[in-house]
């Protein structure tokens, strides 16, 4: 039975979660954290560098420490070891969720990750937010799943587009989603040239691309991420001048271009849904 005292603190409660503020802040390399309320959520959060070394070479300066509080939750857009740092997303797991696109489940589980699985376009709930996969392109094709996930919670919505490269769906995720409020985009528009796929074309979004993206989208506002961390030619080389394009090219545009630091939080200006 309900009572007047918890109706009244039930009401408060809902209050409280709609008028907090969605807040965002850049981790290293492609990582963003989400906070709402007491629930904090991280995207394709990195601590873990020496396995990239080989192939991406050694960082350009340190990754800052992951703040991850206990009931901390996890989203992973692919399985590049950049994007899913298996030590720190398994020990996220004792204590909150992982969620993944549904292929990619059993490579987790191989892990001894228990994840909660979605399908693209299938939303779930993570405390306050509500946090759904979207569709993205990844360079090596259906040899290595990639999603890009759509967050919303206190009338704010942002998308995180872990490390596409250009594809044909951006205007369906916005009128399926948007607009956004801020697109997190690869901006490093890196040529790879390893383990047999080689070709001298961007295979994540170039500044320019990442800024069309946005538009696309019906984005506010864009902030750059997974780039000035790693390049090591001929392997793995990043486009030049990132910072100067993606802001000129933002402006021509009419977009809000974030050029954040590692760990510095994300302004975010709400527009209405």
């Amino acid at each position: 039975m309900t009572t007047d005292t918890d109706t009244d603190t039930q009401t408060e409660t809902d209050t409280d979660t709609e008028t907090d503020t969605l807040h965002l802040r850049r981790l290293g390399w492609a990582g963003v954290e989400i906070r709402l309320g007491g629930t904090v959520l991280l995207i394709d959060p990195l601590e873990n560098v020496a396995p990239l070394e080989p192939v991406l070479g050694p960082p350009r300066r340190p990754l800052p420490a992951i703040d991850a509080p206990t009931g901390t939750h996890a989203l992973i857009t692919h399985l590049h070891p950049d994007h899913y740092d298996r030590e720190l997303i398994a020990r996220l797991a004792l204590s909150g969720t992982v969620g993944c696109h549904a292929p990619i489940a059993p490579a987790l589980a191989r892990d001894g990750i228990e994840a909660d699985s979605q399908r693209l376009g299938e939303s779930r709930g993570v405390g306050p937010l509500t946090v759904t996969p979207v569709a993205s392109l990844d360079w090596r094709g259906t040899d290595s799943d990639q999603v890009a996930w759509v967050v919303e919670g206190a009338g704010a919505r942002i998308i995180h587009c872990g490390d596409t490269m250009w594809h044909g769906n951006w205007w369906q995720i916005a009128r399926d989603h948007g607009p956004f409020d801020v697109a997190f985009l690869p901006v490093n528009g890196v040529i790879a040239k390893f383990e047999g796929y080689e070709a001298d074309v961007p295979v994540t979004l170039t500044p320019e691309q990442a800024v069309e993206a946005a538009a696309a989208l019906n984005a506010t506002a864009a902030c750059a991420i997974h780039y000035e961390l790693f390049n090591n030619p001929p392997v793995y080389v990043e486009q030049s001048d990132i910072s100067e394009r993606f802001s000129r090219a933002a402006g021509e545009r009419g977009i809000v271009a974030h050029l954040m630091a590692d760990g510095e939080a994300v302004p975010l200006a709400t527009t209405a849904h």
